[in-house]
């Protein structure tokens, strides 16, 4: 296997940008949602999870330009994550006050409606939505779902047939012909060694799937059959979570270092 793909989304819920090369530290890629908006009505963070609020918020994307996190609105307008008119400029657009924060709160939660009530009754409706708290596998304060790391294998991708974007992983990997489908679920316990061995991560739970990837990322359409794929072909029963519709896995981060497009995997 190799890294085929590397991407970050420096501010949740928001697109990110594809790079060559990246960091891995214990508390997860460099300038990985090292910033969120902060709902100012409920208190919990913004997240695309719940649709019916925070769709939109795939509309903008995040990049780092000069170790600075720049926000540029489907509009045309950016702004600096940490500049003080990004909390009026974010609540204009949203129609809902937001603040930007780049510390996760202790206990910080997000909204997630079951991926199965928004495919039937619509982005649109309010539908019930559990309380979640993130970050519970990653040491520091960045606003990751779970662990440091998300990735998802060709294997799984081509099953499905959608764009990896939807899944808003971290790497990418390209299996070899033949791999199974899924291949991810296999891995839980498992260490995967990048290049010469310099990075390890040590694959900790299959990636339980929202309604986020059945949304419209930027110019790309919805797309159902995104999570309605997995709803019957890949329910998984997550330690902690319950039996979920899953692609992909989470990974802790067991030796730091440098990975580059193109490094080979192995599993161990």
């Amino acid at each position: 296997m190799q890294i085929t793909t590397i991407w970050r989304y420096p501010v949740k819920s928001m697109l990110g940008e594809q790079i060559r090369e990246v960091g891995l530290a214990p508390g997860g890629v460099a300038y990985d949602r090292v910033f969120a908006l902060i709902d100012s009505m409920t208190g919990k963070v913004a997240t695309a999870k719940h649709p019916r609020l925070w769709k939109d918020l795939l509309k903008f994307s995040a990049t780092v330009a000069d170790s600075r996190v720049v926000i540029t609105s489907p509009s045309g307008w950016s702004v600096d994550a940490d500049d003080p008119m990004a909390d009026e400029l974010l609540s204009s657009a949203l129609e809902r006050p937001v603040h930007v924060s780049s510390e996760r709160p202790h206990g910080a939660t997000v909204e997630r409606p079951a991926p199965e009530d928004v495919l039937e009754q619509g982005v649109e409706a309010e539908v019930s939505a559990a309380t979640l708290e993130i970050g519970q596998g990653t040491p520091g304060s960045t606003f990751v779902d779970y662990a440091p790391v998300h990735l998802i294998t060709t294997a799984t991708l081509n099953e499905i047939g959608t764009e990896y974007i939807r899944y808003r992983p971290n790497l990418v990997l390209e299996t070899p012909p033949g791999t199974s489908p899924y291949v991810e679920n296999d891995w839980i316990g498992r260490e995967l060694h990048f290049g010469a061995g310099a990075v390890v991560l040590r694959m900790v739970l299959p990636t339980p799937r929202c309604s986020v990837p059945v949304l419209e990322h930027g110019p790309l359409p919805r797309a159902p059959h995104a999570v309605r794929t997995l709803l019957t072909a890949n329910r998984v029963d997550v330690p902690g979570f319950g039996v979920l519709p899953c692609a992909g896995g989470y990974a802790e981060v067991v030796q730091e270092g440098v990975v580059r497009v193109g490094d080979a995997v192995t599993i161990r």
